[in-house]
């Protein structure tokens, strides 16, 4: 049986150990990855390898040649752009001939067993086997789900948490007969299990999943890199470093020179020709690379060394990557974390600080400490978005350099001379920090439209008229906090595919700066936000049903919380002519956002003045403009449910018929009020970007997140509390009852929600288990698990995005039943954390 090694990639997240290497030949335990990879084969008895090179080919053709030195036989097959997965395979298919072949990464560290896989394979007589394995976070794979019969039921590649519906992951290694290429597009970008498994799927074929033991890492990111090194000279993985133990987990290659007074400690490894003077400390953890010199007093520990790196006397060096051809003079000091690229000189006395990263071929001063926040451990987040956008205290986490650098990476992705909106709201954080922002896009060749301070339903609209946005709002619940929100040439938060490629521009800083006289340029300035908010207003007026709304209609009350509404607002009411009161309605930047604490102050205020004032409901905005609350003719406050509730009767009895957008935390009353009125109901996916585009379907009569947010599409696709406002309005007036009737009216929801402490590691295994254990019940995957009981209860359990947290919702006939089912879930969860 032949082999396919897949060795084209760049390995961006990786930079700048790749900026002149590719990762198949990045150095761990003294051999280059994929040679660790050509080992394995061997030793299955594969020794017949065709290997796909695309970037820096040359390299990789030089370092293995036709690979007698290992006692096999390589070809190559080169792609002159990237094709993917699948389609560099088919690439390969004249060299494979018509016999089954193994596919597998040539820049991952394994030890499962092929022959057992092949074994498998072929006693299931399958087409295509998938070698799987479980991880504890499966973020950045493609997750699996394998029915009892062995046989693939669905994929899932980089999903979000709310799609982990278990810890099985695609290693990229297959076993698959040669009719497969067959389904493969030649010379366009095609991959395995996002283009051609699904398809084999839907033709029932034979697409099985094998999950393997053993040892399984993706090497790719800085991490997971040194964590290669130690895994392998811990004994973790089950192949060896280049050369012999001389000394209890001391590995060292031929050639190389240990002073007798030199302290080694293992695990460690010496490569080829290195040199290690007396003196010198080389400590657990640690690779030094071929023919590097350690001089005497320097102390090395978890240090990975590249080849030919010189490291000076009484240099310390600590937790950090250190690129070929580097010096390091006297005294340098590397800390944890950071990672120096190729050819790179640190002078006598200069420090690199924790996490710093030097891109190849630069030169620090003697004396100089490099200095640089990490961009997101910072933070103590898992990732750069979380569910708002990017979110941070202003002056801590979220500094002016760093909204340079996420604007910069911004204007990265964007086309050369695209046009992005740029707005914010009135708190001081948004106004520094928007500066910054469009100064960075300016900088990397993009005009701006700056709108200055406008509703984010405003900013999202004006956005669509551009080829992106960029929003900066105060944090919801934290006045010290912005979120910096990346918006779609649509007006939506970018899709979680856009969102990582800003973070791979982010993470390897390669940021596109237009030289002089290419700026980008100002399109319009500040000014132009007032008459955006005016144009938005028109349009709402001309495409919101406001009849009956005029004088002589019912009296309401308005609160503006003092923010971004407040601008909006007079514009709509001088159209409609309502008898309204509106309160707090100036802009203060000390109250840009509010505390839950404050939210729930507010609303008794706004029921007393609407008691007082005999008017018949009151309208709470929120500060941003995008939701609203609800008061009845009494001053008594509605609840987010019951006013989801009041919204689907009102919305679906008036159009009879359409289509309702709902997140899948949402009560399933909704579905029964909807049905009731010859309308359907639409489950989407919590996150911003998700619920927003499926509101965006044809036939949409109302979309809401189920948090005091609603889209109106006949006006559009966003959350705006001052549409959802009037249309209200509009549907109260018509129906001509108390909003107190209308609540009564309407059936009532028992949903629980918990949250629960999860460890990172732990996520993935956790909805693998809760998933198992809902064997035999309906399960919808729409957003985390959720597992639909005969008798109509539901219970959710969705992993949070950006924090160790896990939440698990319920819902039942009544209150008891509900409380019963969300604790028996969340004891599900956390037997399966244990």
């Amino acid at each position: 049986m032949k082999a396919v090694v897949m060795a084209g990639g760049e390995g961006t997240r990786l930079r700048p150990m790749t900026a002149s290497v590719p990762k198949p030949l990045l150095p761990v335990g003294g051999r280059p990855i994929m040679e660790h990879v050509l080992r394995l084969l061997k030793r299955h008895g594969i020794d017949d390898t065709v290997v796909t090179v695309q970037y820096l080919a040359g390299l990789v053709r030089e370092q293995f040649g036709d690979g007698s030195a290992l006692g096999m036989s390589v070809e190559y097959a080169e792609e002159r752009t990237p094709l993917g997965t699948a389609g560099s395979v088919k690439n390969a298919e004249e060299q494979l001939g018509d016999e089954p072949f193994v596919v597998i990464s040539g820049d991952a560290l394994t030890d499962i067993d092929l022959g057992e896989l092949i074994r498998c394979h072929r006693e299931r007589k399958a087409m295509v086997t998938v070698c799987l394995t479980r991880v504890p976070n499966p973020l950045d794979f493609g997750v699996t789900v394998v029915g009892a019969d062995g046989r693939i039921e669905r994929f899932l590649e980089k999903p979000t948490w709310g799609e982990v519906f278990s810890d099985t992951v695609n290693t990229g290694i297959y076993v698959m007969e040669p009719e497969v290429l067959a389904h493969v597009e030649a010379g366009v970008p095609v991959d395995w299990s996002g283009d051609v498994f699904p398809r084999l799927m839907e033709q029932g074929a034979a697409v099985h999943g094998y999950v393997a033991e053993g040892y399984w890492q993706d090497v790719g990111t800085h991490d997971s890199y040194r964590q290669a090194q130690i895994d392998l000279l811990e004994g973790r993985l089950d192949a060896t470093p280049e050369g012999a133990e001389l000394a209890p987990g001391v590995w060292v290659a031929d050639g190389a020179d240990i002073h007798p007074d030199a302290e080694i400690e293992g695990p460690a490894h010496i490569g080829s020709g290195a040199r290690i003077s007396a003196g010198a400390r080389v400590h657990e953890h640690s690779v030094v690379g071929a023919h590097s010199v350690v001089e005497a007093g320097a102390h090395l520990h978890r240090t990975v060394l590249h080849p030919h790196t010189y490291v000076g006397p009484n240099a310390s060096l600590r937790g950090c990557v250190i690129g070929r051809n580097t010096t390091l003079q006297r005294s340098v000091r590397i800390e944890e974390g950071a990672v120096l690229g190729d050819r790179c000189r640190v002078e006598e006395g200069a420090v690199v600080s924790q996490g710093v990263v030097v891109y190849p071929a630069k030169t620090i001063e003697s004396g100089a400490v490099i200095s640089s926040s990490l961009i997101w451990d910072t933070l103590g987040a898992r990732s750069l978005f979380g569910a708002h956008g990017v979110s941070g205290v202003v002056n801590v986490d979220l500094t002016p350099e760093l909204a340079v650098r996420l604007a910069g990476a911004y204007a990265t992705t964007m086309p050369q001379d695209a046009t992005v909106t740029v707005a914010r709201d009135h708190s001081q954080g948004a106004r520094v920090l928007s500066a910054a922002v469009v100064s960075a896009l300016q900088a990397g060749g993009v005009h701006v439209r700056d709108l200055g301070h406008v509703p984010l339903p405003v900013a999202r609209w004006e956005t669509a008229l551009t080829d992106g946005g960029i929003t900066l709002t105060a944090t919801a619940d934290a006045p010290d906090s912005v979120d910096i929100c990346f918006l779609d040439e649509h007006g939506i938060d970018l899709s979680q595919a856009a969102q990582r490629k800003l973070e791979r521009v982010l993470g390897g800083r390669e940021y596109r700066r237009a030289p002089a006289g290419e700026f980008g340029a100002m399109v319009s300035t500040e000014e132009s936000g007032a008459t955006a908010v005016e144009s938005y207003a028109a349009h709402l007026l001309k495409n919101i049903d406001t009849r009956q709304l005029a004088e002589g209609g019912p009296k309401v009350v308005v609160d503006t919380a003092f923010g971004s509404g407040s601008l909006l607002l007079p514009a709509v009411l001088a159209g409609l002519g309502m008898n309204v009161v509106t309160i707090n309605s100036g802009l203060d930047d000390a109250r840009a956002t509010d505390t839950e604490v404050e939210r729930r102050s507010a609303l008794r205020y706004l029921g007393n003045v609407v008691a007082a004032n005999h008017a018949a409901f009151g309208v709470r905005l929120d500060p941003s403009g995008e939701r609203m609350s609800l008061v009845d003719e009494h001053g008594t406050s509605v609840s987010n449910e019951q006013l989801l509730l009041v919204m689907v009767e009102l919305v679906t009895a008036e159009r009879v018929g359409g289509r309702v957008v709902l997140p899948a935390t949402a009560s399933r009353v909704t579905e029964g009020l909807a049905t009731r009125n010859g309308a359907e109901v639409t489950w989407a996916a919590t996150a911003p970007d998700r619920l927003t585009r499926a509101a965006t379907q044809r036939d949409t009569v109302l979309g809401a997140d189920g948090r005091g947010a609603f889209a109106m599409p006949e006006s559009s696709p966003y959350f705006d509390g001052i549409a959802a406002f009037v249309r209200l309005a509009g549907l109260i007036a018509r129906r001509g009852l108390p909003v107190s009737e209308l609540v009564a009216g309407v059936p009532g929801a028992h949903v629980r929600r918990l949250e629960l402490a999860t460890p990172w590691e732990t996520k993935g295994a956790v909805m693998r288990r809760v998933t198992e254990a809902a064997a035999g019940r309906e399960v919808d995957t729409t957003d985390g698990v959720r597992v639909l009981e005969a008798d109509g209860r539901w219970a959710l359990v969705l992993p949070d995005a950006s924090q160790a947290l896990t939440r698990v919702w319920a819902e039942g006939p009544d209150a008891a039943a509900a409380d019963e089912l969300v604790q028996h879930w969340a004891e599900a969860v956390v037997r399966s954390a244990a």
